[in-house]
């Protein structure tokens, strides 16, 4: 299912001469890079929502929609949501309102198909692609990954090396109590840098040939790497 089929009346348009193109972000980096951490950052400068599929999904399943009907029933069959339907799940919520502007998607594209999916999205909507790899090394992730915490409550990620919380275990922003992600511990971390280089490093290259990759080193300091990328996508 492309999405040329899919644009709507709800998607947003090509800007004017006059007007600057709004952006479609995308951070690319295994898991551990920052991806998350900066996109929240990211999100609270330019006032451009995060859109993750993971947090949709969720959404979706607890609706009456014949989206949540159609996610309920995959996930009820133990199969994983088909490149078709995500591509209808962030196309309808990026025709959203407050995505008028730009957005950043957070856990998509994974896939190859995916990427060209997204592509044609920006095309229909009239955005810019924006991909930016936070290259990192894989005994940094190791190490935070290891290290990570997230609220229950409203997602917020801190890490104990690169970003810890301002009271230790507590969220800074609503003061939940912080956990460790179940998929964190060293078998797990392993199992998913693995799928990372299998399944999602491909659309590294991807980009590079169709000249949308900007590479953004992942071992720096935080606020160094937010800077890089504030520059990089201009002012709020």
């Amino acid at each position: 299912m492309a999405f040329w089929a899919l644009a709507g009346e709800g998607c947003a348009v090509a800007a004017s001469e006059d007007q600057p193109v709004s952006k479609i972000v995308v951070l690319m980096g295994a898991p551990g890079a920052g991806k998350g951490t900066q996109a929240g950052l990211l999100s609270r400068r330019f006032g451009w929502p995060k859109i993750s599929t993971g947090d949709i999904l969720r959404e979706l399943a607890n609706t009456d929609s014949e989206l949540g009907h159609k996610v309920r029933e995959i996930q009820a069959s133990g199969q994983l949501v088909s490149d078709d339907v995500l591509a209808e799940i962030v196309r309808e919520r990026t025709s959203r309102t407050d995505c008028l502007n730009g957005y950043i998607l957070d856990g998509y594209p994974r896939t190859l198909n995916q990427a060209e999916l997204m592509l044609e999205l920006a095309e229909a909507q009239g955005k810019e692609p924006v991909v930016v790899n936070l290259a990192t090394r894989p005994e940094t992730l190791r190490e935070r990954l290891s290290s990570r915490l997230i609220c229950p409550r409203c997602a917020e990620i801190y890490n104990d090396v690169t970003n810890p919380p301002r009271e230790a275990n507590r969220c800074d922003r609503c003061g939940a109590v912080l956990q460790h992600r179940s998929d964190d511990d060293p078998q797990a971390i392993a199992k998913r840098l693995e799928v990372y280089r299998d399944q999602t490093e491909p659309l590294i290259e991807f980009f590079r040939k169709r000249g949308l990759l900007t590479e953004i080193s992942g071992e720096q300091p935080l606020d160094v790497t937010f800077e890089q990328l504030t520059r990089l996508l201009g002012p709020a």
